[in-house]
């Protein structure tokens, strides 16, 4: 016991005079050793709390208006082919963007999940040799293409010169396309062939969307919308389908706030 007593005296780190004029006492060594065994605890309690970071959730009100939410995603579609899919967003103050093509790759994607072609969503038909034209002839030498948009166009003016043109116009009307192959852009195109080429190909759509700050709602669909007596409709007439397998996984959705600064 008088050996402990001594090795603890040993330990007082506190003397307040020169080595030849002290002796070490039980209560130094005591509080030397409390001292060392705190600052310990404190040290790694400290290094604990710097390593791992804390997780703090906070809700407030946003009252600014103006501002538009910018929406980041990258969506994977393994049994729904690229040719079909589309996506849409609309909100509660009535503003609606239909089929998104802006800003937005689609890559199709084999059956393991490998990437056959990524392009931008939207590119334009490729150059036809004397299409129809509107009136009913062939396009002669040095005349303009104007394709039918059989009966869905707004005005005399009006010209569909691609099936994408066609689909569009018969959106606007409310009308579906129920069978392409009747229509000259969309036959040349091979609009339904492609639909066939793609079959149990998968799609990974990705890019970002800009929206209004205020409720709504965005979604990925097959087939073109278009609205019917008020209703949001998709078309899936010309696809010829039953059913669709709409299984998919989100590898990335963030929402960034977008400021606008008047100079």
């Amino acid at each position: 016991m008088e050996g402990l007593m001594s090795k603890v005296r040993n330990l007082d780190a506190y003397p307040k005079i020169n080595e030849d004029f002290y002796s070490r006492t039980l209560s130094g060594g005591v509080i030397t050793l409390a001292s060392s065994i705190v600052m310990f605890l404190l040290f790694f309690s400290e290094l604990r709390l710097y390593l791992h970071a804390v997780t703090e959730t906070k809700l407030v009100v946003d009252t600014s208006r103006g501002e538009t939410l910018r929406i980041n995603f990258d969506v994977a579609f393994p049994a729904l082919p690229c040719s079909i899919l589309s996506l849409d967003a609309m909100d509660i103050s009535g503003e609606q963007h239909l089929d998104v093509k802006h800003d937005i790759i689609k890559k199709r994607l084999d059956s393991h999940g490998n990437v056959i072609e990524a392009r931008p969503d939207g590119i334009g038909a490729p150059k036809i040799e004397k299409p129809l034209q509107r009136h009913g002839g062939r396009l002669e030498h040095n005349e303009t293409y104007c394709g039918s948009c059989y009966g869905a166009e707004a005005s005399d003016e009006d010209c569909c010169n691609s099936c994408e043109d066609v689909r569009e116009a018969y959106r606007k009307k409310g009308w579906a396309v129920t069978n392409p192959d009747l229509m000259d852009q969309c036959k040349r195109e091979g609009f339904l062939q492609k639909i066939k080429d793609e079959e149990g190909e998968g799609c990974n759509i990705y890019g970002f969307l800009e929206v209004n700050k205020v409720a709504g709602n965005f979604h990925f669909a097959p087939g073109k919308s278009f609205q019917q007596s008020g209703v949001h409709v998709h078309d899936l007439l010309a696809f010829q389908k039953d059913s669709f397998n709409i299984t998919h996984k989100i590898n990335r959705l963030a929402f960034w706030r977008i400021f606008s600064r008047c100079s």
